[in-house]
């Protein structure tokens, strides 16, 4: 068993859930690279996904919290990783267990837009229930918590359905939303996966003149690998897949009309019209999405590098035709 690094002043032991996720298989894995982490997965009793090599897996029932404390003993961070249909007490299940284990860092399930920015949360639902888990956190009075904002994924929702970035590639065809130019911040599943893993690396207090994971306590942390509106991304898209703009069908429409027909299919029972409301409330003029400026980034602090933005416009256009989803390593 871990034993919990709390005399060093780097963390040692990592517990993720979600270790083969979409966004948790690319924190795995820079976790792994780094070569400074235990890495322990908590898995379902009844999962059969198959595991990374090289970590430990834990299984759990979410109905009996001891074996979620039982995974969780000598860890010193959990990260928290989920689809938002996951049902809402997990998460909280989870923070209990984290304080009652002595779990000191906790990176609950943020991993998208600005939770912060009560504007925005206040229009997207799922934004209104985050911030109550972050008050758990700091009401057990055990762990601090660390929300990681990336903004949306850019090759999954590029490379999406048309409700989130507006392509569909199949037939060519792209929704601008307003004019096409206002810009919003976004994060590649490998960007995520690399901030994370930076994160986990710092030293827990001061050592010299960098950052420290004392600077996060409690707080946002934000990445970014592009600021980018859709006209950018469709510049992209034609050098990409070799295509004029007239080899397109271009249309315009109101953020705010998608935005409110999206939360009105919400409300009568669509699912799929949060993914809709949600996207193009991002995209409103007031820069809620676009958090590169209203927070600034804290990209230089976790010494990540700048990414390319014509290969991951690749990787989508690769997932929206039927190739290549995100394994682009």
């Amino acid at each position: 068993m871990a034993q919990q690094s709390t005399s060093s002043n780097h963390l040692k032991n990592i517990a993720i859930v979600g270790a083969t996720g979409t966004s948790g298989k690319h924190i795995v894995q820079s976790l792994l690279a780094t070569g400074n982490h235990n890495v322990t997965a908590l898995t379902r009793e009844d999962t059969t996904a198959s595991m990374p090599p090289n970590i430990t897996v834990h299984k759990v029932n979410y109905n009996d919290p001891s074996t979620l404390v039982s995974a969780l003993r000598n860890q010193d961070a959990l990260i928290i990783t989920m689809g938002v249909r996951a049902p809402p007490d997990q998460q909280t299940k989870l923070i209990h267990a984290a304080a009652e284990a002595g779990v000191i860092w906790i990176l609950p399930n943020e991993f998208g837009y600005d939770t912060a920015n009560e504007a925005l949360c206040n229009d997207i639902m799922p934004g209104a229930t985050k911030k109550g888990y972050t008050e758990l956190i700091e009401k057990l009075g055990v762990s601090k918590w660390i929300g990681v904002v990336c903004g949306f994924w850019y090759e999954f929702s590029l490379g999406g359905s048309p409700d989130r970035f507006g392509f569909d590639f199949q037939g060519r065809k792209v929704v601008l939303f307003d004019e096409g130019q206002q810009p919003i911040s976004v994060t590649t599943f490998s960007m995520v996966g690399k901030g994370v893993a930076s994160l986990m690396s710092l030293p827990v207090k001061k050592e010299g003149e960098g950052a420290c994971l004392e600077d996060f306590a409690n707080r946002f942390c934000y990445v970014a690998s592009f600021v980018v509106s859709q006209e950018d991304m469709l510049d992209s898209v034609l050098r990409v897949t070799k295509t004029d703009v007239k080899d397109w069908t271009i249309t315009k429409e109101s953020s705010k009309e998608r935005y409110e027909k999206g939360m009105a299919r919400m409300k009568g029972g669509d699912y799929s019209g949060l993914v809709l409301g949600m996207y193009s409330r991002n995209f409103f003029e007031d820069g809620s999405g676009n958090h590169s400026v209203t927070r600034g980034l804290d990209n230089e602090k976790l010494g990540l590098q700048k990414e390319d933005l014509d290969r991951f416009t690749e990787v989508a256009v690769k997932q929206a035709l039927g190739g290549v989803s995100d394994s682009y390593h």
